[in-house]
């Protein structure tokens, strides 16, 4: 007697849609194509508060006895009868069931490979089942999340597998059960490494940046030359150096990049003068050895900081050399160069000329007993070293006496006026940091002195003038020289950067301690040669970063520095959140473990963190979105609705304009307070929308919206804080 069909199925849904790559979709696709197949009508209803409770997505209900059925399985054996059927084919159903089961179900969803190299192990099953059998609805269900996202280049792998799918799909019961099937199933993306090759990014606004490719001006274009202040070579930077111009340097590269402008930024380390000399005595090495370890002390602490240097070179190399003399003969023969005997001191224990930073003495500005004899680091003064109160040699402590010594000077009185005009043209077209102006216009309120480029040292740039054959340039004469001369060593076209002011604005990072070096004695310099220099057009000076009570230091080993940084354990990203909210722009700022802390906890997670983390986890969850970012009711995005979705993006399009005008302006602390306050006002929109589970059941268009519109500020934030926190 044969077993008489219902009329038809209900199909009751009891939970959200089932994400496509559960047991639970595969489920409901076998039991709409074994429906098509055996010519059952199916009905769909939703669960009410009087049906039986079930942790299942949905069940079936028979039309002729109201028998429930929860498990797919069950209904497909219902439908096509299995009971009826020869043994060998009702054995052939279990053992699908049990392989399915058994197999596939231990595969990790996503891995989808895995699941095709099981499918192609059972060839001989697949083949000996034509479409819309027992058999083969079971194993197009098992396996149809897997043949319908897998990459044609890993289905064309298993070739009985690819066949066996394309008959399956040609199949009647198939193609009419698959748009009810995918009616009632949230779509899922397949999970895929991240990389340059798979990225859907449009072509317009994609962002890449690649230090190999050299980067030369370009007609037309925003042309941006940055610099960050060659850190000295004769130590381990320390959060205060890092902060203060390297740090501060490569956030606004970055900015720069991203907002298309044609970017170089170059720095690297300085490695002639005193110091050097100093330092290499008390290690016992010579100047070159000491030089090639700490610069690559400095390249893995800035790389390990994330640093996106252009090029990151030294000042030790033949080029250095080659331009640092041709700008002196330059000034020479223009007449901008003084030879003077100056006063020195000598040590009679070492027989030798000390040059500024062998003496050690107190100031006379501020009595600070620790004065160096070219600056104070107490009170900023410059010094020389015959002004010190109480002179030592640095060497043997031995007090040193005074001889003469012939030496060349740069005549920057005959240049005061033009450099006065420079700099009163370039702060104002450039909107210098206030501090650096203030710096400047004190040095030319002092009116500008002759200032010795000469030293009595062996470690140094060599000066090209007969009876100077055991001197060379004074390290503050050839360092600003090493910005193009790195440059030169990065391309031979570097004049098409350094000599084009036309086409390239020149961006400067540094300490205050520095400003009167690049904004005075180097464009006097640059004027001095006759050349057409590309000279200053912004200079970012910081004030100093303290640690804890006291002052970073160096040499007495005082901080944080690089290495130990690295050292916590802590992500580089953090260590760069904060030191750049805490940037001390206009006055000192001090960093306490403390505060560390606290604004990482208490900025960092409780605000960027919060809101990422909260819409992410929503849209990825299975029982969600399952990662497939949900389309907006443009009616409720449309400018002038009365939404909160349309007033978020008001407020945030206003904030944007806010964070382009400082950032602009390189206000980087107040551009990352900005890109805070936008995260912010994320997490307030997350509080008016009520973005939870209740949403998601009960407005679901509503809730689409404020996804989809919550994870494109993602997008928009992960622009936004790339300046700042590049690997987050």
């Amino acid at each position: 007697m044969t077993e008489k069909l219902a009329a038809h199925i209900t199909l009751t849904r009891n939970l959200a849609a089932p994400a496509a790559n559960t047991a639970a979709a595969a489920g409901l696709l076998k039991i709409l194509i074994a429906a098509q197949a055996t010519g059952t009508a199916v009905q769909w209803a939703e669960s009410d508060a009087a049906a039986p409770k079930s942790k299942q997505a949905y069940w079936a209900t028979l039309s002729d006895t109201q028998t429930r059925l929860y498990d797919a399985n069950a209904v497909v054996r219902y439908l096509y009868r299995v009971g009826s059927l020869p043994l060998s084919d009702r054995l052939a159903v279990e053992l699908a069931l049990e392989w399915e089961e058994k197999t596939l179900s231990a595969l990790p969803a996503e891995d989808l490979g895995a699941t095709l190299a099981a499918a192609e192990s059972q060839a001989e099953v697949l083949s000996a089942h034509a479409p819309a059998t027992a058999v083969a609805t079971v194993l197009f269900g098992a396996l149809y999340y897997a043949l319908s996202n897998a990459k044609e280049s890993l289905v064309s792998k298993h070739p009985t597998v690819q066949q066996w799918y394309a008959q399956q799909l040609s199949n009647a019961s198939v193609s009419a059960a698959l748009p009810a099937y995918s009616a009632n199933v949230v779509r899922v993306l397949v999970r895929e490494e991240p990389s340059l090759d798979n990225r859907r990014v449009s072509a317009d606004i994609a962002f890449e940046f690649d230090p190999s490719k050299t980067v030369l001006p370009e007609a037309g274009a925003k042309n941006v030359l940055i610099t960050s202040a060659l850190p000295y070579v004769n130590n381990v930077p320390h959060l205060g150096n890092i902060v203060g111009s390297t740090l501060s340097g490569d956030a606004f590269a970055r900015y720069s990049r991203v907002r298309g402008y044609n970017t170089l930024y170059i720095c690297g380390t300085d490695e002639y003068g005193t110091a050097t000399e100093t330092k290499a005595l008390e290690d016992g090495v010579t100047c070159q050895e000491l030089c090639d370890k700490y610069h690559q002390v400095h390249k893995e602490v800035y790389e390990w900081f994330g640093l996106s240097f252009n090029y990151f070179g030294r000042t030790s190399t033949p080029k250095h050399t080659e331009i640092t003399q041709k700008i002196f003969k330059q000034c020479l023969d223009n007449g901008y160069t003084l030879e003077m005997e100056v006063p020195q001191p000598f040590c009679e224990k070492c027989s030798r000329f000390l040059a500024d930073r062998y003496v050690e003495g107190t100031c006379p500005k501020c009595a600070y007993d620790d004065a160096r004899g070219d600056q104070c680091d107490k009170c900023g003064t410059l010094l020389n070293a015959v002004d010190l109160i109480d002179p030592r040699c640095k060497l043997d402590g031995n007090r040193p006496v005074i001889r003469s010594s012939t030496q060349q000077y740069i005549d920057l009185a005959k240049l005061q006026l033009q450099c006065k005009e420079f700099a009163r043209k370039s702060s104002e077209d450039g909107n210098w940091s206030a501090n650096s102006l203030a710096i400047t216009n004190k040095w030319f309120d002092e009116g500008l002195k002759a200032r010795c480029i000469t030293r009595d040292l062996k470690w140094g740039v060599p000066v090209p003038l007969e009876g100077y054959e055991k001197k060379v340039f004074y390290v503050w004469f050839e360092a600003c020289i090493g910005y193009p001369s790195i440059t030169a060593n990065y391309t031979d076209a570097w004049e098409l950067w350094w000599k084009n002011p036309d086409n390239v604005s020149l961006y400067q990072f540094m300490g205050k301690d520095n400003v009167p070096f690049h904004t005075v004695v180097f464009p006097s310099t640059q004027i001095a040669t006759g050349d057409s220099w590309t000279q200053l057009h912004h200079m970012a000076a910081c004030e100093y970063l303290q640690y804890e009570s006291g002052k970073f230091s160096k040499s007495r080993g005082v901080g944080v520095f690089g290495n130990n940084a690295r050292d916590t354990g802590v992500p580089s990203d953090v260590w760069r959140y904060f030191l750049l909210a805490n940037r001390p722009e206009s006055a000192d700022a001090v960093f306490a473990w403390s505060d560390f802390v606290a604004r990482n906890n208490g900025e960092l997670l409780a605000n960027v963190g919060n809101f990422c983390n909260r819409v992410v986890k929503f849209v990825d969850a299975n029982t969600k979105y399952a990662g497939v970012l949900p389309a907006a009711d443009a009616a409720r995005i449309a400018a002038g609705a009365d939404t909160s979705d349309r007033r978020l993006i008001d407020d945030v399009n206003a904030l944007l304009a806010r964070y382009i005008e400082r950032m602009d302006a390189v206000k980087i602390k107040a551009g990352l307070r900005t890109a805070m306050e936008i995260s912010a006002r994320g997490n307030l929109y997350l509080q008016e929308s009520k973005l939870d589970n209740a949403l998601f059941s009960e407005n679901r268009a509503q809730c689409d919206t404020v996804a989809a519109v919550a994870i494109n500020l993602i997008y928009l934030l992960s622009a936004l804080f790339h300046p700042f926190m590049p690997a987050t």
